[in-house]
């Protein structure tokens, strides 16, 4: 049921292969035994490659569902109700700040069995660690002007959302509407992430409505980098409003429309209600929201 979950949504035995660490002919093999019991073909040839035939797409369906129970039935099941277990998180560095920092800090007096691991990954990188069952929580953020587009093998718990703005040299007029602020930098040179597109999304996007493309020039995933490279003249980015920022930096708000990020605990169908899980992402529900 696993691989031809994760077969529906890569779409390749290959894709399936390399993210579960396995090789390509298990991935075959486990698709035909499933077939076989199933008594119906699940997958056809497309070329040199395969798709999944009617009766595949709907029992993937149905894999969702029942994998999501088994993995409900194991909680239930689990004499220790306690919060107790090493918690495996992976996310952006602005939510490891805001939000897990200050729950890992409570935990350590609340609940000391409860241990955290934490990588810093930009949200693609987070999500297919959880989708290998890597991690046990991934921390993501879309913009309002980028929207994510959320995989039906996960629970989203919507946690804070903040204001963005352009982040220009602090001798730049400022302008009320986000159209009229892009437009006032055409000329400018363009800073985007580099391990992520989402903010190079609405970059995109809003130079679009003023009527130009952005001249993207340097990609940089720190925060601080960016502003030192606003300060060097190099260019200009977007940067959350209610940050503080080095001497030399101005961030613009930009409105109609407004730039919004939006942050969210990600974790795998049915796995939610496990006990420390479900404390962790309770404080950071709780915490601070804008």
């Amino acid at each position: 049921m696993r691989f031809l979950l994760e077969l529906s949504r890569l779409g390749s035995m290959r894709a399936v292969a390399d993210q579960l660490g396995v090789t390509t002919s298990t991935v075959s093999q486990q698709i035909a035994a499933l077939a076989a019991e199933a008594g119906t073909a699940l997958v056809e040839p497309v070329g040199r490659r395969v798709r999944l035939t009617p009766a595949g797409r709907r029992l993937a369906e149905h894999a969702l569902t029942i994998l999501a129970a088994v993995d409900a039935a194991r909680l239930d099941l689990d004499p220790d109700a306690q919060p107790i277990g090493t918690l495996r998180t992976a996310g952006f560095a602005t939510a490891i700040r805001r939000s897990l920092l200050p729950a890992v800090a409570g935990l350590a007096t609340t609940h000391p069995a409860v241990h955290v691991q934490i990588a810093e990954h930009e949200p693609f990188e987070a999500l297919a660690l959880l989708a290998r069952d890597a991690v046990d929580l991934a921390l993501t953020y879309d913009y309002t002007l980028a929207p994510a587009t959320p995989d039906r093998a996960a629970e989203v718990t919507p946690l804070w959302s903040a204001s963005w703005g352009l982040a220009v040299p602090s001798e730049s007029a400022a302008a009320a509407k986000a159209v009229a602020v892009f437009a006032a930098h055409r000329d400018a040179d363009w800073i985007v992430n580099s391990r992520n597109t989402a903010d190079e999304d609405v970059v995109r996007t809003l130079a679009s409505m003023a009527g130009f493309a952005p001249r993207v020039v340097h990609r940089a995933d720190s925060l601080d980098l960016l502003e030192d490279l606003i300060v060097a003249g190099l260019g200009v980015g977007l940067l959350p409003l209610d940050q503080p920022t080095t001497p030399g930096v101005r961030v613009l708000p930009l409105s109609d429309p407004d730039v919004l990020m939006r942050a969210y605990a990600v974790t795998r169908t049915g796995r939610a209600a496990w006990p420390p899980l479900a404390l962790l992402i309770d404080l950071l529900a709780g915490g601070v929201h804008r």
